[in-house]
């Protein structure tokens, strides 16, 4: 663990999840989709640099990112994940009312783990996020 970064198992041992999205109503939906679902320690960046901020400093065990934010969007903010450390193997979770082929590819390539479609389904989303987490704990297969 790099010093100065925060471990996600620290403390009790719950999921630490980054929401990202710039309509607070969302934001807020999802956390308390998430937190009473899966009893996660949720955080929560309205802006692409609250994003980055948060990302370079804190490990996470999975993030949900918007694509259309204003500023640099989502899928600046996916790349950047990608290219270190501390969370460039944290499972993303791209959700957007974006869901066109070509975007889902992009995303898909620039290293989203999943992705769903705006107005998410409560079932589907908690379903997505288990199978991330479950993903990570296990490790790559051999």
């Amino acid at each position: 663990m790099r010093e100065g970064l925060v471990d996600p198992l620290e403390g009790g041992g719950r999921h630490r999840l980054l929401i990202v999205d710039d309509e607070e109503s969302t934001r807020l939906l999802l956390a308390r989709i998430l937190s009473t679902e899966l009893d996660a320690e949720v955080q929560l960046a309205g802006t692409s640099e609250q994003a980055l901020r948060l990302t370079r400093n804190y490990v996470y065990d999975a993030i949900l990112l918007d694509l259309l934010m204003p500023g640099d969007g989502g899928l600046a903010i996916l790349r950047d994940l990608r290219s270190g450390p501390p969370n460039a193997t944290t499972p993303v979770i791209v959700v957007s009312v974006v869901s066109d082929a070509g975007m889902i590819a992009e995303c898909t390539a620039a290293g989203a783990n999943a992705y769903h479609k705006k107005p998410v389904r409560r079932e589907s989303l908690v379903r997505t996020v288990r199978e991330q987490l479950a993903a990570r704990t296990r490790g790559p297969a051999s």
